[in-house]
């Protein structure tokens, strides 16, 4: 496979997720008190939003890149 097909599949991968899920979530561990062995904490969750429009531009880049990378053979 050429290149520019494994990164259009994987562009669409990332535009078909981004459709489905909408962004992606993780979590911090933050130290909020440490007194040698007394350690007090909280998790704290973050959302990076994934917009549309961006979704829609991988999703057409890696279709384009899927068929450049079909017709170059």
């Amino acid at each position: 496979m050429k290149p520019a097909t494994i990164v259009g599949i994987l562009l669409i991968l990332v535009g078909i997720v981004g459709f489905a899920l909408g962004g992606f979530t993780f979590t911090h561990e933050k130290k909020d008190v440490d007194l040698g062995p007394v350690q007090i904490g909280h998790e704290q969750k973050s959302t990076v939003p994934i917009p549309p429009i961006l979704s829609t531009i991988a999703l057409v880049a890696g279709v384009g890149l899927v068929v450049v990378g079909a017709r170059a053979r």
